[in-house]
């Protein structure tokens, strides 16, 4: 058994169900209004980032390791008009994104790390298109966080280590024994 792409994989799951968290987290602090807020006609909405996601997730995800994650019935450029009427219906459609993301990675074996699957017809390992989107779903996730916190202001709860707080935090971790855990396991 390859010890290092099990780790990957293991990680990985925990990784992608972190940011998941942190997207609910967000959306429970935030009203039907606030999901349409923009800055301006160039930002865009938590909506509008969600249905990107979205799109992106069940283009790269389904079928994942038989056909290309670019999808001819993709259409990228939509996912940036605001169609989610309803907090309710943009959270469903959070949500299938991820079971198709999980029912993609949950079945993978250390063995198909190093397979070869395709985006627009570049090939990249299993690995590296994990990868990828490891990278790029945390990074629409913080512009979820960023934009709720900007409507909430005063009225947002931190997410993470609330502002002046790391000493308690950290005292606290530093007073248990050392082990091998995955940061979200005490989460």
């Amino acid at each position: 058994m390859n010890t290092v792409a099990s780790n990957y994989l293991e990680s990985t799951k925990k990784q992608f169900a972190y940011y998941k968290s942190v997207g609910d987290k967000t959306f429970a602090q935030l009203n039907e209004a606030d999901i349409h807020w923009q800055q301006n006609d160039d930002s865009n909405s938590i909506s509008v980032i969600v249905k990107h996601i979205v799109g992106n997730m069940l283009s790269r995800w389904t079928n994942f390791l038989t056909e290309d994650g670019e999808k001819e019935w993709r259409h990228r450029d939509t996912e940036f008009e605001a169609t989610y009427k309803t907090k309710t219906e943009m959270i469903a459609a959070w949500e299938k994104g991820w079971q198709c993301l999980f029912d993609a990675i949950d079945p993978l074996q250390p063995e198909d790390v190093s397979r070869i699957i395709y985006i627009r017809n570049q090939g990249h390992t299993v690995l590296e298109a994990v990868t990828r989107q490891l990278c790029h779903y945390p990074y629409h996730v913080g512009q979820l966080v960023y934009v709720a916190k900007l409507i909430r202001s005063e009225k947002w709860h931190s997410l993470s280590i609330p502002k002046g707080e790391s000493s308690t935090y950290n005292k606290d971790k530093f007073s248990k024994e050392k082990s091998k855990k995955h940061f979200t396991d005490d989460l």
